[in-house]
């Protein structure tokens, strides 16, 4: 994984991402895995330019005061590259098999605007504060009533699994809830995750960009697939060239 993560950064991506879950979603349920935030702090030890983060951590997972301390400390380890991905959490057996209370999809929302204030009000008064003022905060999700009422609130990105139709249509929704609050909708990067075959369909990339994500987020399982790496890379350079 570290030969890995040199390997992407050398390529020239912008960021670099990994899970926070304790099992695989997918092949051999008992297979191999790590745990999302001790990757993070090896992240920050590789690497030397790319900013990176937990695509996204559970709220639910870890005290949010402990949480923001983590946090803040990969910042300092990184020289200020961390950025805090955070969700309500959904994978019920990463609960269930660890020990977590699951209970209810609101609970977990009411729990992730808890974990917000505290985060945020840590690194207000934390010594040493974040090298970053704040670091930037990543929401993941598409809820219209809740998720992007908080994405609007307190998140510099948001991420949104969609293609690119439906994609368009919730950074609608987000653009309505920041003016819901008066806040500038540009203040938001727009990230999307894509899949390994949309890296070979320049016309599918054209259509995410044109849906309005600013920043596109490969999924990369395992055997890692460099050359889609390369032709994503490629084509960022021939967008940023054209603008």
């Amino acid at each position: 994984m570290r030969e890995a993560w040199r390997r992407v950064e050398a390529l020239g991506v912008d960021t670099l991402w990994t899970w926070d879950h304790f099992f695989p979603l997918s092949g051999d349920p008992q297979g191999p895995h790590f745990e999302c935030w001790s990757l993070l702090a090896g992240m920050a030890e590789v690497t030397e330019r790319v900013e990176f983060g937990a695509l996204v951590t559970c709220n639910s997972y870890r005290n949010p005061a402990l949480l923001s301390n983590m946090a803040k400390t990969i910042d300092h380890m990184s020289g200020g590259r961390l950025i805090l991905g955070i969700g309500a959490g959904w994978a019920e057996r990463d609960y269930r098999e660890f020990g977590y209370e699951f209970g209810t999809a609101p609970d977990r929302l009411r729990a992730l605007r808890h974990g917000l204030d505290t985060i945020l009000a840590h690194w207000r008064t934390d010594v040493p504060p974040p090298v970053r003022d704040p670091i930037p905060i990543l929401i993941g999700g598409g809820g219209e009533q809740v998720t992007l009422r908080l994405t609007a609130k307190y998140a510099q990105l948001w991420n949104g699994v969609l293609r690119p139709d439906a994609y368009a249509a919730k950074g609608r929704v987000l653009d309505e809830r920041c003016r819901e609050i008066g806040r500038d909708p540009g203040e938001i990067d727009r990230t999307v995750s894509i899949e390994l075959a949309d890296t070979a369909d320049p016309a599918t990339l054209d259509a995410f960009r044109a849906a309005g994500a600013t920043h596109l987020i490969l999924r990369f399982p395992e055997p890692w697939d460099f050359g889609a790496v390369e032709r994503l890379v490629a084509w960022r350079d021939r967008q940023r060239a054209g603008d």
